[in-house]
């Protein structure tokens, strides 16, 4: 156990954590999984999120057995619930590494004890070279890889680098993109990579190529097919010339792969992977781990619809297989309208990015009424959800809705604390988050 997961599990919570019960001594975080809560039992303080600890671990478990079934491996995005704990516990599944996405959240999952880290992102120029060198000279059995996709980046790093001897090894990773950041062309991923070698040293070195493809989708399904095969055809094609240019010998990866389009990845390129003996493939899927109902759903509808998973030579339904994991839990505040409740949840606790919150299931006292098949979110303002009822909805204040999620991402950020919940729905543990 690091010295920061042993400080969190001590840490008095109190009502400034939202979930926790009014008037309720304050409780050290290890503690709150003992309590018997229950997000619709009266007890808590609503809204809050929580987590189907059973369904995380089935995802978990059925994400690496893909991976692992294509000889590839995945490194979760840590950005989706910036959990400490959650992300050490894929690393106990077993994940390759930690992807991040800024120099912050290093230093945070540095911090809880992962050392091997994608750093999957632009991060900026001199300044930001500076900060993350200031991190690593922390760590000295760090293992980061960063992406690059512009000479002044290069030589910001180059120069942080140079400016201190208490550096660990900084891996390069040429960026090839579509629709964000990233190299456009194979003439510029050449240039970048002339002046890499130029500039290697023990401590500097190119470990590889990275690409988002989530980036490339566009509103036409078929438009973003194509842009997503340029953007992996590009990839592939340069890994043989990049292996020409170091020799056999020099261990390599490739990553790409969101939790949307990490089959075509996959697909597309593996091939080049497995001609090159020292290299691995490494996907940074994060939010398939949590799924939801929205954005994520419909993906993998859309990924079954390409065929389905892949595993151990059979075919897995994703929609079948992966189960979201994330709630919102609410009152209803008021019945001002026949058809309309308003419920105790806003814009300050759900995203709608990618779509508003579901409502799922009625609570009252403590006891499941009924599904909520037809009942929709119209809209959200900062402190309230707008909900739409059927004419018989039996929908009372002081009730308290299920919701599920569009987009974890967007919407974990909102919150301190993730509530963990067994299948009878009552808190086992509680997983602080680290979003700054």
């Amino acid at each position: 156990m690091s010295d920061l997961h042993a400080a969190t599990e001590d840490m008095p919570i109190d009502e400034r954590v939202r979930g926790f019960p009014p008037g309720h001594a304050p409780l050290p975080l290890s503690e709150i999984g003992k309590q018997g809560w229950k997000p619709y039992d009266g007890r808590m303080a609503l809204p809050l999120i929580s987590l189907d600890r059973q369904a995380f671990a089935e995802n978990a478990e059925l994400m690496m057995a893909y991976v692992k079934s294509h000889g590839a491996e995945i490194a979760p995005h840590a950005k989706t619930p910036m959990s400490t704990v959650l992300a050490n516990a894929l690393i106990a599944t077993g994940a390759w590494g930690t992807t991040v996405a800024d120099i912050r959240q290093a230093a945070v999952l540095l911090k809880a004890g992962q050392r091997r880290l994608i750093l999957a992102n632009e991060i900026g120029g001199v300044a930001a070279a500076r900060r993350l060198a200031a991190v690593l000279s922390q760590y000295p059995d760090a293992e980061l890889h960063v992406f690059v996709d512009s000479a002044a980046l290069l030589e910001a790093l180059s120069c942080a680098w140079q400016e201190r001897g208490d550096l660990p090894p900084l891996g390069l990773m040429v960026e090839f993109g579509a629709g964000r950041a990233g190299i456009r062309s194979a003439d510029d991923a050449a240039r970048i990579l002339d002046t890499i070698l130029a500039k290697e040293t023990p401590a500097f070195r190119l470990t590889g190529i990275a690409a988002y493809e989530g980036a490339a989708a566009t509103a036409n399904a078929a438009e973003t097919m194509q842009r997503i095969d340029a953007l992996m055809v590009m990839t592939a094609e340069f890994l043989p010339q990049l292996r020409a240019r170091i020799g056999s010998e020099r261990p390599l990866f490739v990553t790409a792969g969101g939790s949307v389009f990490f089959d075509i990845v996959v697909a597309r390129l593996s091939a080049a992977v497995a001609a090159d003996p020292s290299c691995r493939l490494v996907l940074r899927s994060g939010a398939i781990f949590f799924h939801d109902h929205g954005i994520y759903e419909r993906g993998l509808s859309g990924l079954d619809a390409r065929g389905g998973l892949s595993i151990g030579g059979e075919t897995v339904s994703a929609a079948a297989g992966f189960r979201p994991a994330l709630r919102l839990w609410a009152e209803v505040l008021s019945r001002p309208e026949p058809r309309l409740a308003i419920s105790g949840m806003g814009l300050r606790d759900v995203a709608m990015d990618q779509g508003m919150p579901r409502p799922l299931a009625l609570y009252r006292d403590g006891i499941r009424l009924a599904d909520l098949e037809s009942a929709r979110v119209l809209r959200l303002n900062d402190q309230h959800a707008f909900v739409a009822l059927a004419d018989d909805s039996d929908v009372s204040v002081g009730d308290v809705i299920e919701f599920g999620i569009s987009h974890p991402c967007t919407c974990l950020d909102r919150h301190a604390i993730l509530y963990g919940l067994d299948p009878h729905h009552s808190v086992t543990a509680a997983f602080l988050t680290s979003f700054g």
